[in-house]
């Protein structure tokens, strides 16, 4: 009879989406909360004035401590979301305006989106971690596309990208790279990178060049150069500043080796 094993929890993106657990932050607009900021907190849109905050990060932290899909998830949270009363349309006040505006609560549409972002951006962050452990051994990250002809142009150039882990271009063209993105990061060592060559891989050792947008924030005026290619919001590395963000709630717990006398 074959052996059966069950995959272990991936503990390293669980303590991620545990440690932004542990700042909750209603907003009304996705935009109010920008990019690395997420790393440190955990929101939803048009969350401000309902008590659905908690009962989200909790369903999707047992998704992903179960491995569970998203149709799990959906089925788990929807209910509580209806009885609340954040499902469907509604005219709420914009806190940023005191206008009333027609807004979108809960749907499953919204629900798939807040399930894909999170679980994305909680993988990179325990990838993120490896990352840092094995650099001496794999110091190389190599951006994957998919190549199914549904991957963005911008992305699809992108890969077989190798380049080392703390190289600068890391800092804003790590995976993911927007809403939806499916590209990953996965880190070589030099006898990988030889085994790839020998392969067929052509791997491409220079950062293409970058071309930028202007990008306005409505919620704050901000203006921002977004590279072409990356949605608004995801203009940073989401792994690296999950896992900081992380490692920072861990050190904080962590009472001092030699206590002051």
């Amino acid at each position: 009879m074959a052996a059966h094993y069950t995959p272990l929890p991936p503990r390293a993106a669980i303590a991620a989406l545990r440690a932004r657990g542990g700042n909750l932050q209603p907003t009304f607009a996705w935009q109010d909360v920008y990019a690395e900021d997420h790393a440190a907190m955990f929101t939803v849109a048009k969350s401000t004035g309902h008590d659905i905050l908690s009962d989200i990060w909790n369903a999707l932290l047992k998704a992903l401590e179960n491995g569970e899909t998203f149709e799990t998830f959906a089925r788990r949270i929807k209910p509580e979301l209806v009885r609340k009363g954040w499902w469907g349309e509604a005219i709420e006040e914009d806190p940023e305006t005191g206008e009333p505006t027609k807004v979108r609560l809960g749907s499953m549409r919204r629900l798939r989106t807040i399930f894909d972002a999170n679980m994305n951006v909680s993988y990179a962050a325990g990838q993120w971690s490896h990352f840092e452990e094995l650099k001496s051994s794999r110091p190389f990250l190599r951006y994957v596309a998919v190549d199914d002809g549904l991957t963005r142009p911008e992305h699809w150039r992108l890969h077989n990208l190798v380049l080392p882990v703390d190289h600068p271009f890391w800092v804003i063209y790590a995976a993911p790279n927007g809403w939806n993105c499916r590209c990953t990061m996965q880190s070589l060592s030099q006898r990988d990178i030889d085994r790839l060559i020998a392969e067929g891989e052509e791997l491409k050792f220079e950062p293409p060049p970058i071309s930028y947008s202007s990008w306005t924030n409505k919620r704050t005026g901000v203006v921002r150069q977004i590279p072409d290619g990356i949605d608004p919001g995801w203009d940073y590395n989401p792994g690296k500043a999950g896992h900081a963000a992380t490692m920072e709630k861990l050190l904080a717990r962590v009472p001092p080796e030699f206590p002051d006398p």
